[in-house]
């Protein structure tokens, strides 16, 4: 390939995040015993909409994070990883989204917004060396994983398709914090740690709303 392609690709990847275009390779995981759609009550319906909203932003900034990472990345083996992760994303997004159509709610309206602001964010984290973004990635899957624990402390009881999506999403992203460090991710200084906390926050409290 040329040195434009990969940004090609890019581009194409970055339209079909954020055009709802995303195919999953893996079936959607499904409830074991109970109705796949249970009757919510229309608050019941507005929360898990809004909470499944932030998760499919939080997808869309995985995208982006994963592309960036994998065009500044030095060494074969770790651009292959972090494709390797956005694909696991990219059935996320997928299900995400199939979700939000289930629960007749939409997308976040800023996900433009965030899918820039996330390649901004993973490109610094590629250019710093592929052992900085590695420990990059495993301390923001740490930190996805702990996101998706308060969501199946929050989602309505009665909601078991979406929880059955975020148990399967988080056991995924915990694999992918262990993975990353096992291929040499160094552990990030406390302040960044502290402040990719702060910047999720904003991003989850404004996607719950828009």
């Amino acid at each position: 390939m040329s040195a434009l392609d990969p940004w090609i690709i890019a581009l194409d990847n970055s339209l079909r995040t954020l055009g709802a275009a995303a195919r999953a390779s893996r079936p959607c995981p499904r409830p074991s015993s109970c109705p796949d759609q249970p009757d919510l009550t229309p608050e019941d319906q507005a929360l898990a909409g809004a909470l499944m909203r932030v998760n499919h932003t939080g997808e869309v900034c995985a995208q982006a994070l994963y592309e960036a990472q994998a065009l500044a990345a030095r060494q074969p083996g770790v651009r292959d990883h972090m494709r390797a992760a956005a694909q696991d994303e990219v059935d996320h997004l997928a299900w995400t989204q199939a979700r939000l159509t289930a629960l007749k709610s939409r997308p976040s309206l800023l996900d433009p917004l965030w899918y820039a602001g996330a390649f901004s964010i993973g490109w610094v984290a590629g250019k710093a060396g592929d052992r900085w973004s590695l420990g990059f990635m495993a301390e923001t899957e740490r930190q996805v994983e702990q996101h998706l624990n308060s969501h199946l402390d929050r989602l309505p009881a009665g909601d078991v398709a979406s929880r059955a999506i975020v148990t399967q999403m988080r056991d995924d992203e915990a694999r992918h914090a262990r993975t990353a460090i096992e291929y040499g991710g160094a552990e990030l200084p406390r302040p960044v740690a502290w402040l990719m906390r702060r910047a999720a926050q904003v991003m989850t409290t404004v996607a719950h709303r828009l």
